[in-house]
């Protein structure tokens, strides 16, 4: 792979296939129980050793009866015996009688159908029922839901409640996925203070980034470690560097620019090969990423500016660290809406503007780069073609939802 070690910025469609090109899916696996397993992508195809449901049983509540019995309804059948989930009876249906069921109840031997409870009126023994029902009606046959030896859940597939709910029916307790992608957040600057570390001195400010980063990295699967602040020294970030050599991911904040202090770039280029620095879109315009030398780990500058960093977390690092992890790449839902007010243009960038949606239309709520405000209170962004002289108000806009 060659680096993108000019001044010339990269389109961020190709950063981010060159992003996806260098990372290298995780081999290493783990076994989990079952109920701490959710949203953790399955590392081998799981099969069903059994029959789901293991017999054939009642779907309703009732009586089992011979469907040949009911013909000519209504007919009045002798109930024989009750029968509850998790029992079972040694008694057969015979003609002209029926045994009473519970939902989940093993079916009785020479019944063929459930008739509902509703449709019967009974006194003591005696049963009436009022509709006649065809075989198979309200019965579940073995194996109805799934197979002995069918693949329940397939490797690599992201797990939910619902499939973790497959796995307790075959009868898993536990279950092979692939480890988490180990990511440290190392924010950078003499500027900046964690939140509750006391008040702020002359030009600083509190750390917005590490928050964000922490949270959009945990949702799309890595286990994280946040670092604390780094100074933006030479030194300093070769040593902190060198010390997360392990890691799959090393996400940087702060201490990039296309101007003459470039010092995160050249601190890249020492301890690896650059991918790419520098995106044409905006924001975001000052994002860089590496791979270290001899090693699989993928180093990510990002922008110190919040809502910069945070939209090339979205556009970005999350498909990278899905990757990584095995999981399926992002997909934003998206809205087609009219513009509520015009928006200008002009940049020679991909202009990534973030909207509210309201009222059927999408409002611009995006403010500066160093403004969270303009994430915070937006549902999606639009994007604005480089080069593109804006858009009117009432324009059709694709508003893609974070």
């Amino acid at each position: 792979m060659s680096a993108h070690q000019t001044k010339q910025l990269t389109p961020l469609d190709e950063a981010l296939a060159l992003a996806l090109e260098a990372a290298e899916p995780l081999e290493g696996t783990e076994v989990v129980s079952v109920p701490s397993a959710t949203d953790r992508v399955v590392a081998e195809a799981v099969r069903a050793k059994a029959d789901v449901p293991p017999f054939d049983r009642a779907a309703m509540d009732g009586y089992a009866v011979r469907a040949a019995d009911t013909v000519g309804a209504p007919v009045t059948l002798t109930c024989v015996e009750r029968v509850y989930a998790g029992e079972e009876t040694s008694l057969s249906v015979e003609p002209g009688t029926c045994i009473a069921v519970a939902t989940g109840a093993p079916m009785p031997a020479g019944a063929d159908a459930v008739v509902m409870v509703e449709h019967t009126e009974a006194t003591g023994e005696a049963v009436r029922i009022l509709k006649p029902i065809e075989t198979g009606r309200n019965a579940a046959p073995r194996g109805e839901d799934i197979r002995a030896g069918e693949v329940v859940i397939e490797s690599g597939v992201l797990l939910n409640p619902a499939r973790l709910g497959a796995l307790g029916a075959v009868g898993r307790s536990t279950v092979l996925v692939y480890a988490k992608p180990s990511a440290v957040v190392i924010p950078t600057g003499k500027e900046i203070v964690p939140p509750g570390e006391g008040s702020l001195g002359p030009g600083q400010i509190y750390d917005i980034n590490t928050t964000t980063l922490l949270a959009s990295l945990e949702e799309f699967g890595a286990a994280t470690v946040a670092h604390p602040v780094v100074d933006d020294d030479r030194e300093a970030l070769l040593e902190v560097i060198g010390r997360f050599a392990e890691a799959d991911l090393l996400v940087l904040t702060g201490g990039s620019s296309v101007g003459e202090r470039d010092l995160l770039a050249e601190v890249f280029s020492e301890v690896g090969s650059l991918i790419f620095k520098g995106i044409a879109v905006k924001p975001g315009k000052p994002t860089l990423m590496a791979r270290r030398k001899g090693s699989r780990q993928l180093l990510v500058g990002m922008p110190g500016y919040p809502t910069s960093c945070l939209t090339n977390a979205y556009l970005l690092l999350d498909p990278l660290v899905a990757r990584i992890g095995h999981r399926p790449a992002p997909r934003l839902q998206t809205l087609e809406l009219p513009l509520a007010r015009a928006v200008s243009g002009g940049s020679d960038r991909l202009q990534i503007l973030t909207v509210t949606v309201a009222g059927g239309q999408a409002h611009p709520v995006f403010k500066t780069s160093g403004a969270i405000t303009s994430m915070s209170e937006a549902d999606g962004y639009i994007e604005i073609p480089a080069n593109s002289p804006g858009l009117e108000t009432g324009a059709p806009v694709l508003v893609k939802l974070f």
